[in-house]
This record gives structure tokens, C-alpha cells and sequence, in this order.
């Protein structure tokens, strides 16, 4: 008996160790040591520059030389890029990641949404998930930094880019609280159901926009005015939630598709003389020059998507980066696909760069470009000196599924695992089924 025990022992211990080994052990890099050279390499800078049999040089996390006969320190570890293709690591400029695991399922997994109209206070940098499960497959796909974004009714609350290599929300901070969410109510009458049930809204929705407009104008011109105050009875969070927005320190990002959202979201700008950036702007090419003259700047939602009015090209989506370049916009493209849970990102350009842009036009979108309107194109977004590296390996092209194969990451210079769960199912299926 005893000895039968015994060997029920030692089986069960087996089957915990070999459940352990199957399990996650992706964990965050340490500081990079020592010098790291990648050579031989096809170096695309994220400016539109390419450098052929390039070598790029970085130490303590930072970009020291770049270009083609750059001297190699004598102590560099060698990375040899033969054939490979080296680029900026990519940057998610909207996003959920970190908020939201899974859509319309666990509650519990969902950070994204306050309860309220309004929750300028928020911030969505403390709610963020160092381990989600999403994370690391995005890396493995390329993307390195995230802008992590709330969502809500009216005014959602500040958002913050991340760094996708950490062991929490202090970790990950890249750069905390750089803007104001709101979203914008929709000026267009809808209807509900289909067929013979459908039947249109009784209320009326253009008034009720313009109320809900009128709620976020009175809002900011109450934190204004709370602001210009030297004394205050009391501290109001919400106001003082939004100081760095009238201080010029952060940017008013505003979720908008529709040309009426748009135009109002540039007159708040005007009126209350802050920075606009436009989220969605699904619309935006109906009114490009008025962008371009202001100076606002749109990131893209998703361009693999249907058009958003009858109306409009079927492959309006895919044109719209091209026609907002053109005309002199500054575009980033996201990947908000709850299918796709972002992944995509390389895709999405991949697409822009068929349906009008070039193909370093296309990376700029998403690295250089998006860098430029979350505020950090100083210290990132392009393999430039004195900039972090964050720099990615492919053994091809990345904005082609085909080419898009990372065999190496870094962030800040940390050479970053590029492990995931699903490489992980693959591995351990393949092995099942004795596929070479």
C-alpha cells in the first residue's frame, strides 16, 4: 500500500512539473549591460530614410550611432542582421490594452469604462495590466509602446503611453498623462431594428447632441475660470484633473467620425485654445484642408473596415491615410479591432501603403508619426542618436504578413522575450501531432 501511495506521489509530481513547464515564464527584461551592435542590417529610421548595410550602436538603453561604417566599441555584443530588416519599434497610438481582456465577456477583466459623464480625474495609467496575456503578442508582432486610453459617455479621463516590458503600472510608464479623452455625440439620426421591426428614434438626437456638447463646453469653462482662481473654498479634482491641458502640457484628444464632431471638436480647441488631436476621424478627408490649416492631427481607428457611409468608396478606409497625408495631415494609424485585439497594427499600415502612401510613408504612421502626436518623437520613433532604443528584428518586410517574423526586440535598449501563449500552444500541439 504504501508503496502504491508512493508511486501515486511521484506520478502527480510529474504531471505538476511537466503542467509547470507548459506554463507562462515570459517575464520582464532587466537593464540593458554593455554595449550591443546590430550590423549588416537594412535600417529603416522611421523618417523615410532607409540605410542599406547599416550598423546600429546603443548602450544604457540609448541610440549611439546609426548609419552605414559606423565604428564598432571593441566590447560590443554583435548582432548580426544579415538579410534582416531593423526598424523603430512599433507604437500603438490608441488603445485599450492593459483595460480590457475580454470584450463583452468577464466583467472583472474590464478597466476601460467608468461609471458617469464625467471622469476627468481618471487616469488610465493605475488601471493598467502588466500581464495581460495580449501584451505579449503584440510584441511579438512589433509593437513596443502603447498610448492606453479610457473610455466613457462624455469626458473619460487621461490617458498615458506604456512601455509593453514590465512588471507593473510604475514599470511600464513611458510617459504618464499626456492627454484628456472626451467623446463626442453623434449628430446622426438613427434608427433601431431591422426589417419590420425597424422604426425610427422618438427623441430628438441633433438636440440632444448639442445639449451633451453644451455639458463639456460648460465643463471647461468652469475648470477655466476654477483655474484662473488663486484661492479656492475647496479642491475640485475634476478641475484640477485638467490643469495641464490649459498649461499646454497635455492635448485634448477627441473621439470623433462624423464631419459636425470633427468641426466642433476644432472650434473647442479655438475656443478654449488647447491642442486637438482627432481619434477616429473616419470622415476627416471630407475636410482635410481645415485639418491641415489648423493643424490637427488624426489617428486612424482601423482601416481594415467597412466604409462609414453608403455613400462612400468601398475602399474609403484603406484610402483615408493618403488622402489626409496629401493634403498635409499629420496620420497615425491604430488598431482597435476587438477580432484582432490590435495585433494588426503593421497590417493596417501595410494596407496605406497599396492605397496611396509609400512604404516608408506607411512606417512613419506608425512610429514616427505617432511619436510626434503622443509627444515623445524626442526620445522615440525613430532609430535616431541620442533617442531609446526601441528597436525591432524582422527577417522581412513588417508591414507584410509574410515578412513580418521578429526574431529579436528591444525597449530602451533591454533585449525583450518574444514569447507568447499562443507560441506556446503551437509548440506544445505540434508536438502532439509529431509536426516538423
Amino acid at each position: 500500500m504504501q508503496k502504491k501511495y508512493s508511486s501515486l506521489f511521484i506520478l502527480s509530481l510529474a504531471l505538476f512539473a511537466k503542467a509547470a513547464i507548459a506554463q507562462e515564464t515570459i517575464y520582464p527584461a532587466g537593464p540593458q549591460q554593455g554595449t550591443t551592435a546590430i550590423t549588416h542590417a537594412t535600417v529603416h529610421v522611421g523618417n523615410g530614410t532607409v540605410i542599406t548595410d547599416a550598423t546600429v550602436v546603443f548602450e544604457k538603453g540609448k541610440i549611439t550611432a546609426v548609419g552605414a561604417g559606423v565604428a564598432i566599441p571593441a566590447n560590443a555584443t554583435l548582432v548580426d542582421a544579415t538579410g534582416k530588416q531593423v526598424y523603430p519599434g512599433l507604437i500603438l497610438s490608441n488603445s485599450y490594452l492593459g483595460l480590457k481582456e475580454v470584450a463583452n465577456g468577464v466583467r472583472g477583466s474590464n478597466d476601460l469604462v467608468e461609471i458617469g459623464e464625467n471622469n476627468a480625474s481618471i487616469r488610465s495609467l493605475v488601471s493598467y495590466n502588466t500581464d495581460s496575456k495580449i501584451i505579449n503578442v503584440l510584441r511579438a508582432n512589433g509593437i513596443l509602446l502603447a498610448h492606453v486610453a479610457p473610455e466613457g459617455e462624455l469626458i473619460d479621463g487621461q490617458s498615458s503611453v506604456v512601455q509593453l516590458d514590465a512588471w507593473n503600472y510604475e514599470d511600464a510608464a513611458y510617459k504618464s498623462d499626456i492627454g484628456q479623452f472626451i467623446e463626442l455625440p453623434s449628430f446622426i439620426v438613427r434608427t433601431r431594428g431591422r426589417g419590420f421591426m425597424r422604426s425610427a428614434a422618438t427623441a430628438d438626437p441633433i438636440k440632444e447632441a448639442m445639449a451633451k456638447v453644451e455639458t463639456i463646453k460648460k465643463f471647461f469653462t468652469e475648470a477655466k475660470a476654477y483655474l484662473q482662481e488663486k484661492n479656492h473654498v475647496a479642491n475640485n479634482l475634476k478641475f484640477e484633473a485638467i490643469r495641464p491641458l490649459f498649461e499646454g502640457k497635455q492635448k485634448l484628444f477627441v473621439r470623433a467620425n462624423e464631419v459636425k464632431q470633427i468641426l466642433i471638436a476644432i472650434e473647442l480647441g479655438k475656443q478654449f485654445d488647447v491642442k486637438v488631436v482627432i481619434v477616429g476621424g473616419a470622415e476627416s478627408f471630407q475636410i482635410a484642408p481645415i485639418l491641415a490649416s489648423n493643424n490637427i492631427p488624426v489617428i486612424l481607428d482601423q482601416q481594415h473596415a467597412l466604409p462609414s457611409t453608403e455613400d462612400d468608396d468601398i475602399d474609403q478606409p484603406y484610402k483615408l491615410p493618403a488622402q489626409l497625408s496629401k493634403a498635409g495631415v499629420l496620420v497615425s494609424i491604430s488598431d482597435m479591432s476587438e477580432n484582432t485585439k490590435q495585433r494588426n497594427l503593421a497590417f493596417n499600415a501595410g494596407t496605406a501603403a497599396t492605397y496611396g502612401l509609400t512604404k516608408e510613408e506607411a512606417l512613419s504612421t506608425i512610429t514616427l508619426n505617432s511619436a510626434k502626436i503622443l509627444g515623445i518623437d524626442d526620445i522615440t520613433g525613430s532609430i535616431e542618436t541620442g533617442k531609446d532604443a526601441n528597436v525591432i528584428i524582422s527577417e522581412g518586410d513588417i508591414l507584410d504578413m509574410r515578412g513580418n517574423q521578429l526574431i529579436k526586440a528591444y525597449i530602451q535598449g533591454r533585449d525583450v522575450s518574444l514569447d507568447n501563449k499562443q507560441k506556446q500552444l503551437y509548440e506544445r500541439y505540434k508536438h502532439k501531432y509529431k509536426i516538423k
